[in-house]
């Protein structure tokens, strides 16, 4: 998957020693060596591998979506989006390894890959907001709102998302891509991936503040009180584990496209990407479906509250004449202050001009 690069860097630095690079007879699955110019792996990559983790990411998509419909929980989609995006990953590129130097089946693939666990991490965004709502009396944390605090997560997952996208896009072109355009995409990918990182250091400590209440509001019995006593420390270590999961991921990333991982091969040893990629997304997808939330987030406070459509459209009207009366109300003291402020030069003038009158008629007696 991520081979592409070190394949056009191998080639890149052998194209300095000799004009161009080689141009290898493929061998039955399309593999040929590094140093060619249509190379994509830099190592041979295994059909089973790829299949095994079809099969994993496949059997987690079908409990996912049981779940979620059996527990009638819609910010599931989500954690659906990311798993379906893992599976298609891997079915395109148990394709491209006998297919090897086919880029339109190892592109897709090396993008799903790189962008996948986004869906997931957005998924623990989202599950904190819930837990915080559903939880906690006043249903904030650090004075932030669960849907508010739901909603700045989630644009920050958005943007590390559009990022990474623009720098897998760039450091996925293939072997005819110039050296500079792969290395600005792997900084820009980084940038995007540090961003997602920043962002979960961020979160955790909101996460264990809830954690902290949580276990406050056990102890006073008002979980009990409430009926909510159970499962929620369930659900607390599989977000930590989750969370857990996708900074073993990133900071496998960050090392593999440093001049560190350059130097180290990182990028040549395909078990390297299955163990510190593959197999923690892997992990996460299975933790939730094990400790998913449907059955323990349940009744009218384990969702967002969902306005209709005739809802938002009455909320948006009252908005709109609330903004124009403080508008209207806002000309109006200023009409005011003119007026007042008119008022007092009106009375000044008279004032003075009555002492001019009574000082001239002074004058004129004597």
């Amino acid at each position: 998957m991520s081979s592409v690069v070190a394949s056009v860097t191998s080639t890149t630095s052998s194209s300095t020693a000799s004009a161009t690079c080689i141009t290898a007879t493929p061998d039955k699955n399309g593999h040929v060596p590094v140093d060619d110019c249509r190379a994509l792996y830099n190592y041979y990559p295994s059909l089973a591998a790829a299949i095994i983790f079809c099969v994993v990411f496949g059997i987690s998509l079908v409990i996912h979506v049981t779940q979620a419909v059996k527990w009638k929980k819609r910010f599931c989609w989500v954690i659906i989006m990311g798993v379906t995006w893992e599976l298609a990953a891997f079915i395109l590129r148990a394709l491209s390894t006998r297919h090897q130097t086919n880029q339109a089946l190892f592109i897709p693939s090396f993008l799903l890959i790189f962008l996948a666990p986004l869906w997931i991490n957005a998924f623990d965004y989202m599950l904190l907001g819930r837990m915080i709502y559903y939880y906690i009396p006043n249903r904030s944390v650090f004075r932030v709102p669960a849907t508010a605090l739901t909603k700045i997560f989630v644009f920050f997952d958005v943007i590390a998302f559009l990022i990474q996208v623009t720098g897998g896009v760039m450091a996925s072109s293939g072997p005819g891509a110039s050296q500079s355009t792969i290395n600005l995409g792997l900084h820009i990918y980084m940038g995007g991936i540090a961003l997602q990182q920043f962002a979960i250091l961020i979160f955790s400590s909101l996460a264990v503040r809830l954690h902290m209440h949580l276990i406050k509001l056990d102890r006073e019995g008002q979980l009990w009180q409430a009926g909510k006593e159970r499962g929620w420390r369930k659900l607390m270590y599989t977000l930590y584990a989750s969370l857990t999961f996708i900074t073993i991921r990133i900071i496998f990333r960050l090392i593999e496209y440093s001049p560190a991982g350059e130097s180290s091969n990182i990028q040549g040893k395909e078990v390297l990407f299955y163990t510190l990629d593959s197999v923690p997304m892997a992990f996460a997808a299975y933790l939730i479906n094990i400790f998913h939330p449907g059955p323990i987030l349940v009744g009218p406070d384990s969702e967002f509250p969902k306005k209709s459509r005739k809802e938002k459209k009455e909320e948006k009207r009252v908005k709109k004449e609330e903004k124009q009366r403080a508008k209207e109300e806002k000309k109006r003291e200023k009409e005011v202050k003119k007026a007042e402020k008119k008022g007092e030069k009106h009375a000044y003038l008279e004032m003075n001009g009555g002492e001019t009158e009574r000082d001239g008629m002074g004058h004129d007696a004597v």
